[in-house]
């Protein structure tokens, strides 16, 4: 369940990344409240994830996945370049997530 935990958790992150953007610095009421509740979500994951998982492994993860999906995101809603290299290192950085899980007893 502990992976799980940290699954959620990074999907979170990336609702946090993405609905900062939207706030307008945080002038904006309905996306400031999703960042919020993306960011307290994310922690309370993050840290149920911490009973099981090495401190180590879990903030990579987590900030792999955040990472990882905020750039997708980027490409996919914002329209930001999607270059052969850009897109590498994405998928190695997937591949590092996947990497460290298999890594972690």
């Amino acid at each position: 369940m502990a992976w799980t935990y940290l699954v959620l958790a990074g999907f979170f992150e990336i609702g946090f990344a993405a609905t900062l953007k939207e706030t307008e610095n945080f002038t904006k009421l309905w996306p400031s409240l999703a960042f919020t509740a993306c960011v307290i979500l994310s922690f309370v994951f993050l840290e149920r994830s911490l009973k099981e998982i090495p401190l180590g492994t879990a903030y990579a993860v987590w900030t792999g996945i955040g990472a990882a999906g905020t750039a997708l995101l980027g490409i996919l809603v914002y329209k930001e370049p999607a270059t052969a290299l850009r897109l590498f290192f994405i998928v190695t950085l997937i591949g590092s997530i996947v990497g460290l899980k298999f890594a972690t007893k």
